[in-house]
C-alpha cells in the first residue's frame, strides 16, 4: 500500500521557520523524483520545488528561491522542505509528490499538511 504522510505544518510568525516532511512506504523511493506544492485557498495547486532522485539537481519557483530547500534521504524513503523567512503569502497547504523517473503516469500524492504564516 503507498502511502506518503505529511508533517511539520503549522502556524509560525512572519520571517520564520518550518521544516516539512514526507515519509513514504510501498514503492521504490529512490527511482522516483520528487517535488512540493502548495495550495492556498480559492488557488489552483502549485508548483513549489522539485529534486531528483540522486538528490543533486533541485528546481525551485521564484517565489521561494533562496529561501526554501527540498532534500531527500533515499535510505529513509523520506523527502523533506525547509522553509525560511515565512510570509503570508506563503500560507497554504502544502502536498508533496512521488513521480517514478520513467513512468509519469506512476505518481502519488500526499495528503497535505497545512502551512499558515501570520502574526
Amino acid at each position: 500500500q503507498v502511502q506518503l504522510v505529511e508533517s511539520g505544518g503549522g502556524l509560525v510568525q512572519p520571517g520564520g521557520s518550518l521544516i516539512l516532511s514526507c515519509v513514504t512506504s510501498g514503492f521504490t523511493f529512490s527511482s522516483y523524483s520528487i517535488s512540493w506544492y502548495c495550495q492556498a485557498p480559492g488557488k489552483e495547486r502549485e508548483f513549489v520545488a522539485a529534486i531528483t532522485r540522486d538528490g543533486i539537481s533541485a528546481t525551485y519557483t521564484d517565489s521561494v528561491n533562496n529561501r526554501f530547500t527540498i532534500s531527500r534521504d533515499n535510505a529513509k524513503n523520506t523527502m523533506y522542505l525547509q522553509m525560511n523567512s515565512l510570509k503570508p503569502e506563503d500560507t497554504a497547504v502544502y502536498y508533496c509528490k512521488a513521480r517514478h523517473i520513467s513512468r509519469p503516469s506512476d505518481y502519488y500524492w500526499g495528503q497535505g499538511t497545512q502551512v499558515t504564516v501570520s502574526s
